[in-house]
């Protein structure tokens, strides 16, 4: 499980060769939750002030995800992303 990113207590990762559609997973303390690449919780829970955070962090690295979920589907290490800031 490859960690893309870390900020404000966030950790985003993906799974090797996960199912589609297409996904990441956030861990924020004893919430975790997979999200789509629109930022829309698919599974699992996060606090709003959280999601909203996650969600405008999913907007500006949109591209970055597809690229890391193309890798991760060919066994292939993803690429870091920046944080929010």
């Amino acid at each position: 499980m490859p960690v893309l990113c870390r900020f404000m207590g966030v950790t985003i990762f993906m799974f090797w060769k996960d199912h589609n559609p297409p996904h990441f997973h956030a861990r924020y303390g004893e919430y975790l939750a997979a999200l789509d690449f629109e930022g829309n919780i698919i599974m699992g829970t996060l606090p709003p002030r959280v999601l909203s955070m996650i969600q405008e962090w999913t907007s500006i690295h949109l591209e970055e995800l597809k690229n890391n979920w193309i890798r991760m589907q060919t066994k292939q290490y993803p690429y870091p992303i920046k944080p929010l800031e």
